[in-house]
C-alpha cells in the first residue's frame, strides 16, 4: 500500500468508529435496529438529485445465448443492469448501493480491506427506491457503462439525477470485467479480463465485446417481448449511451455499431476502439475529460477528434483526476479522505459539473432544448475548459 493510500485508509478508518454512538450516551447494541439506524445516519450519502421526479429502480439479469462469453470462453455472455426510471414518491424501497460482498471485493482491490468496515459501502445512502411506481409517459433511455475492473454502481450519482430529470437509465455491468459484481445464485464471477489484458490483450477488446453487449441490451429493452416490465416507458426513437473509462470509449465503440444511439459522451476514457474513417454517421459527440486530457495530453483524443463528423465538443475540468466523473470523489469527500493534490477539485463539485454537462448534451440531442452552456465558457463554471484543436 502507497503510503498516500494508507493515511486515506487510517483517515477513514477513524471517521467509522462508533464515536457518534458514544457521545450520545446510550449503549446500542450490535446488530439491533437501532444500530442499523444510527449506521445510515452516519453513511455517506450521495448528492441528491436535481431533476422533479423520485427515482425508481430495479436490477435486471440478461443472458445472450447466441454469445460464448469471451473472457470464460465458456458459457454464455450475461449482464447485470441497473434501470433507473422517473417514479412516483412515497412507494418502493431504498435501494442498496453494493452487497457486502461487492463492497467487501471493492475494498480487497483497493487494499482497504483491513482498515475500512464494509458497512461503509453497503450503508451508503442512495436516492433510488427499488421497485418503485414509475411515472407514465415516454422517455429517452441512457446506457451507462463503468470503467474497468469497476461496479455499475460507481455511476449512480449520475444516474439517479437523469432519472429524477426524465430519463430512462440503464447502468450495465459487463461479465468478468469488473472485481466484484453479484450475479444470481452467489455467483461473483472474477475478472478474468483484468488477468487477459494484463497478459497482453488489447483494450479494444474490451470496449469491442461492450459494444456488442449494448447492443443486446437494446434488443432484450425495445424488442417485442423485453425482459423489463417498465419497457413501456421507452422512447426507442430517443437513445444515447455514456460511459466512464473504457466505458466511455465503448459508447463510441456502440455508436460505430449500431444506429439506434443518436449521441455519446465518453468520460474520461482513451479510445481504445478507434473512430471509423467514415465517422458517426453525423450524431454528435462529446468528449469530457481530466484536466490532462487536453489537446496533446491523450494521443487517441487528438487522433480521432477530426473524425467525429457530427456536433462535437471537448472540454476538461481543470483540478479533475480520470474518477473525478464517478462517485467516487463524494463519497471520499465525505468519510474525510485527503484531498488528492494532482486533483483537488471538490467531491460535491465533481458530481455537479458531471451531471450538469452531460444532462445538457442529452437534453440539447435527445430533447431537442439548445443548451448554451456546451456553447463555450460559462461564468459560474471556471473549472470547465472548451478546446478547439
Amino acid at each position: 500500500m502507497t503510503r498516500r493510500r494508507a493515511v486515506a485508509a487510517a483517515a477513514l478508518f477513524a471517521l467509522l468508529l462508533p464515536v457518534p454512538l458514544a457521545a450520545a450516551g446510550t449503549a446500542v447494541a450490535a446488530g439491533s435496529p437501532d444500530a442499523a439506524a444510527e449506521s445510515r445516519r452516519g453513511a455517506p450519502e450521495l448528492p441528491r438529485p436535481t431533476g422533479r421526479f423520485a427515482v425508481g429502480q430495479d436490477t435486471l439479469h440478461l443472458v445472450d445465448r447466441s454469445r460464448t462469453d469471451p473472457w470464460a470462453q465458456s458459457g454464455p455472455r450475461e449482464l447485470m443492469v441497473t434501470m433507473r426510471y422517473p417514479a412516483r414518491r412515497e412507494t418502493g424501497s431504498t435501494a442498496r448501493y453494493l452487497t457486502a460482498e461487492e463492497a467487501r471485493l471493492l475494498l480487497v482491490d483497493r487494499g482497504l480491506d483491513k482498515v475500512i468496515p464494509v458497512e461503509s459501502l453497503t450503508g451508503l445512502v442512495t436516492h433510488s427506491r427499488a421497485g418503485a411506481r414509475p411515472v407514465a409517459g415516454k422517455y429517452p433511455l441512457v446506457v451507462l457503462s463503468p470503467g474497468f475492473t469497476v461496479h455499475r454502481a460507481t455511476l449512480t450519482a449520475l444516474a439517479e439525477d437523469l432519472a429524477s430529470r426524465g430519463y430512462v437509465v440503464a447502468a450495465v455491468d459487463h461479465a468478468y470485467e469488473s472485481v466484484g459484481t453479484a450475479f444470481p445464485g452467489g455467483r461473483v464471477p472474477a475478472c478474468l479480463a483484468c488477468e487477459q489484458t494484463k497478459a497482453g490483450t488489447p483494450m479494444k477488446a474490451v470496449s469491442d465485446n461492450r459494444a456488442r453487449d449494448v447492443s443486446f441490451l437494446l434488443d432484450r429493452l425495445t424488442g417485442r417481448h423485453p425482459a423489463w416490465r417498465h419497457a413501456g416507458l421507452i422512447d426507442e426513437s430517443r437513445i444515447a449511451m455514456a460511459g466512464h473509462s473504457i466505458g466511455g470509449a465503448s459508447a463510441a465503440a456502440a455508436m460505430a455499431t449500431d444506429p439506434r444511439i443518436r449521441a455519446g459522451v465518453n468520460m474520461d476514457g482513451g479510445l481504445a476502439t478507434p473512430i471509423p474513417a467514415a465517422g458517426l454517421g453525423g450524431r454528435p459527440f462529446m468528449l469530457i475529460g481530466a484536466q490532462n486530457r487536453g489537446p496533446g495530453g491523450s494521443p487517441s483524443w487528438d487522433r480521432d477528434w477530426p473524425l467525429l463528423d457530427g456536433w462535437k465538443r471537448w472540454i476538461t475540468f481543470v483540478g479533475s483526476g480520470h474518477f473525478t466523473f464517478s462517485d467516487f470523489p463524494a463519497i471520499g469527500e465525505q468519510l474525510g479522505l485527503p484531498i488528492d493534490p494532482e486533483a483537488p477539485l471538490p467531491g460535491a463539485r465533481s458530481v455537479e459539473l458531471t451531471r450538469r454537462y452531460v444532462g445538457a448534451f442529452f437534453d440539447q440531442h435527445l430533447r431537442g432544448r439548445p443548451q448554451p452552456l456546451l456553447d463555450g465558457p460559462a461564468a459560474d463554471a471556471p473549472e470547465v475548459r472548451f478546446h478547439t484543436p
